[in-house]
């Protein structure tokens, strides 16, 4: 009977292996595609010959990028943006989460209410834009940390998080003379890092990934993201075409090309911190 179950283990374990490698090939077929595309010529593009390999190999799209004056500053500019960004939303939403972790916290509930609410209340842009106004961010770098400073999605896995942790740690801390913030710091953050983790990359992609607050909040080409400097680069070729310039280049060389230096970082980072990311959604969800 072992036997028999066995054998239908590994049969439904081969079966599901199989499907989702076949999933995975499926869904890397449209970024080779894009990568393709990047590499390839005007002409092998317009004839719609590029698939799943380069044709017609060239690397003048990024090229193009490259050169450009403003690329390499708001590449380098971007990062610094993500880095800084990310920081400050972790703070933001640790500040937040810990005390409504607390269940003798006055008010609490009516508080987590109210950070529900705006996941489903978007007052839209144009009240977001006088605000950021009033407060005198527009075109400074404040304009496009302080808007998003705080995920109430993400404060709820933050806040999920440290109420997971056991109660008697909390205690013994207190036993031992810790403050509430020596907790946090010595108890606390340590136990949920792979949350922090979690986090981090979510703060980090979104904040790489976002364009409409530079087009909103921004007037000045010197805080321009490298998002901005790349859709500018993608009109200026689409404009050339279109006025009979010209160009090795199409809009696609550009947009490809654009969405692979888009992606690079986030590849490279994601593979350190990819470990944490199932663990740290998860952490909480069962208290031991």
């Amino acid at each position: 009977m072992s036997e028999l179950r066995s054998k239908a283990d590994k049969r439904f374990q081969f079966f599901w292996n199989i499907f989702f490698v076949v999933i995975s090939i499926v869904a890397l077929i449209p970024i080779i595609r894009v990568v393709s595309m990047s590499f390839s010529s005007k002409d092998a593009i317009l004839g719609g010959r590029v698939f799943l390999y380069p044709v017609q190999f060239t690397a003048e799209a990024y090229g193009r990028a490259f050169k450009s004056g403003s690329f390499l500053t708001s590449f380098l500019y971007s990062i610094f943006l993500m880095l800084g960004s990310t920081v400050v939303c972790l703070i933001m939403t640790v500040m937040a989460a810990y005390p409504l972790s607390k269940k003798n916290l006055k008010g609490g509930t009516v508080i987590m209410t109210l950070f529900v609410l705006t996941m489903y209340l978007d007052p839209g842009i144009i009240p977001k834009y006088l605000n950021v106004r009033d407060f005198k961010m527009i075109d400074t770098v404040w304009a496009l940390i302080i808007p998003e400073a705080l995920s109430a999605y993400n404060m709820i896995i933050m806040c999920t998080a440290f109420k997971g942790l056991d109660s008697s740690l909390y205690e013994a801390a207190k036993i031992d003379g810790c403050n509430e913030i020596q907790t946090l710091f010595k108890v606390a953050l340590p136990l949920v890092y792979p949350t922090l983790a979690t986090l981090a990359l979510f703060y980090a992609v979104g904040r790489w990934n976002r364009l409409s607050d530079v087009l909103y909040y921004v007037n000045s080409s010197g805080l321009y993201t490298v998002q901005m400097v790349l859709k500018q680069l993608i009109e200026s070729v689409a404009i050339s075409q279109q006025e009979g310039i010209a160009t090795q280049l199409v809009a696609d060389n550009i947009k490809s090309a654009s969405i692979v230096i888009s992606m690079t970082p986030m590849l490279i980072a994601y593979p350190f911190i990819q470990k944490y990311f199932t663990k740290g959604i998860m952490l909480g969800a069962v208290k031991g």
